[in-house]
């Protein structure tokens, strides 16, 4: 599958396995240049200020898991269905221990085994994917 649905400049995208394209990034920081997404996943302890584009606020405190982890895995895989014709986007207030965990838990839904996804993000996202010892047991415990 080839997505094109991000410009090929689009910086902290995520290719998975399926091709499908997820862009990671940090609230932080200034918004990049570029298309804007069309679905965001947003990653914080409180809820973030209102987007342009449909967005879910997944509870989840710096360093941390996700507060109600049941609903994150429904959450993730509306996010894998959008990426095949949206730009979609997971981001935390860094971009890289919130939004690693999560690409790590998408990469598992899309066909990554658990103890490997973490690696897999870290190589095809970024090094600094997955911050605690508890965000990468979590990965590994995903299903």
């Amino acid at each position: 599958m080839t997505n094109e649905i991000w410009d090929s400049e689009t910086l902290g995208l995520l290719r998975l396995p399926s091709g499908r394209l997820v862009r990671g990034r940090g609230l932080r920081n200034r918004f990049p240049t570029g298309k804007k997404p069309e679905f965001g996943v947003y990653l914080q302890g409180r809820e973030p200020s209102p987007f342009d584009w449909e967005s879910q606020w997944v509870r989840w405190r710096d360093f941390w898991l996700p507060s109600d982890r049941r609903s994150f895995a429904p959450t993730l895989h509306e996010l894998l269905e959008r990426s095949g014709s949206e730009r979609v986007e997971i981001a935390c207030s860094g971009g890289f221990g919130r939004t690693g965990t999560a690409m790590s838990c998408l990469a598992v839904l899309d066909g990554i085994p658990a103890d490997k996804a973490v690696d897999y993000v870290r190589e095809n996202y970024s090094r600094r994917a997955v911050e605690t010892p508890w965000q990468k047991r979590f990965v590994t415990r995903f299903s």
